[in-house]
């Protein structure tokens, strides 16, 4: 499941981070953490293709626990980034076999 969702992720960014044009040492970034998903959230809809310094700005959301965020960096931009939103993420989620 994991490494369907890091190639479907990549795939549709086209190998290259979606903030800058790093195609290197890549990260396929939960938008909304794993835990607060169903299934895992294994799903194209809630992942972004990051490079390591654009993940670490990522992170921040998750590491403070929703209080602070850098600017463009918050779950619902990196939604808006990829064209899609939490809803349908969680929509694709439930969708998902966690024996598959």
């Amino acid at each position: 499941m994991r490494n369907r969702f890091r190639n479907e992720v990549f795939e549709r960014d086209g190998h290259t981070c979606a903030f800058c044009d790093n195609t290197e040492n890549l990260d396929a970034h939960h938008i909304t953490d794993r835990s607060e998903m169903p299934n895992g959230g294994y799903v194209k809809e809630n992942g972004i293709t990051l490079c390591p310094t654009h993940h670490l700005l990522a992170e921040q959301f998750h590491i403070s626990g929703g209080e602070s965020w850098e600017e463009s960096m918050h779950p619902n931009d990196l939604y808006h980034k990829i064209g899609t939103t939490k809803e349908v993420a969680v929509r694709q989620s439930e969708k998902l076999n966690q024996f598959t």
